[in-house]
């Protein structure tokens, strides 16, 4: 591990310790190594070591801690609110590896509901994408999502099955500042059922999004369609001078 290359130790440390619970190699319920031993293993000081665990004590996967040795309570890996927009970069803080297969980029009309999210009227031109996501190739999630037009035209020059949209529109200087999520369960429709693998009518879980500028311009409306054996949501509430609340997508174990 390198830290110039990788960010702090005990978050390089932190990573690696989540992709082997999430791979089974340190199974619900079962001991994690020991402190002493993880600090040999990985070359890295006690308190590296310490900072580390803490992380994963306060993500709820282990347990333990005074004295104890840690146990492996869950293996849901939790995404930070920073990344919530990208199920590239939560994927990847969760490592795992993220995939995606674009079925669709398109210009046609806004329907009703693209139309009422983006503050455009019904049929002026949107951008369209339909893409099956991955989590270490199995199929976990189909993203359908309306760009308003000046931004949806970028997407025609962006490998949307190599790169995240979020991110190469970011790099081009799209002001993705905002997210709205809204969650409720479906049934798969046909093309669910066919891109998810999954028979038609099966539960789904739903996010619809709606992403904004900085002063509040809506760029993009999305409906994302998870597998619910494999993600699940979670909010935090903090009661500290006010009330923060923080949401967290996690892969199921």
């Amino acid at each position: 591990m390198n830290k110039s290359d990788h960010g702090p130790m005990h978050a390089q440390v932190a990573a690696e310790l989540r992709r082997r619970i999430a791979k089974g190699v340190y199974p619900i319920d079962g001991l994690v190594p020991s402190e002493a031993t993880l600090t040999a293993e990985f070359e890295v000081s006690r308190g590296t070591m310490r900072q580390a665990l803490a992380a994963l004590r306060s993500e709820g996967l282990i347990g333990g801690g005074q004295g104890k040795p840690p146990v492996v309570r869950s293996a849901s890996l939790a995404q930070p609110f920073e990344t919530f927009l990208s199920f590239t970069s939560w994927a990847e803080q969760a490592g795992r590896v993220p995939g995606q297969r674009t079925i669709e980029v398109a210009r046609r009309g806004a329907d009703p509901r693209a139309a009422d999210a983006l503050d455009v009227e019904e049929g002026d031109p949107v951008v369209e994408v339909l893409r099956l996501r991955l989590l270490d190739g199995m199929p976990a999630m189909l993203e359908r999502s309306a760009f308003v037009e000046d931004i949806g035209r970028l997407l025609f020059d962006i490998d949307t099955d190599k790169t995240s949209i979020y991110a190469s529109l970011t790099e081009l200087g799209v002001d993705l500042y905002t997210g709205r999520h809204t969650f409720d369960a479906v049934a798969a429709d046909d093309t669910d059922a066919r891109l998810l693998e999954v028979t038609p009518g099966s539960p789904l879980l739903r996010e619809r999004r709606r992403a904004s500028t900085r002063d509040g311009r809506p760029l993009e409306y999305g409906d994302d369609r998870y597998l619910p054996n494999l993600v699940s949501f979670t909010i935090v509430n903090t009661r500290q001078q006010g009330t923060a609340t923080a949401w967290q997508r996690t892969i199921a174990g």
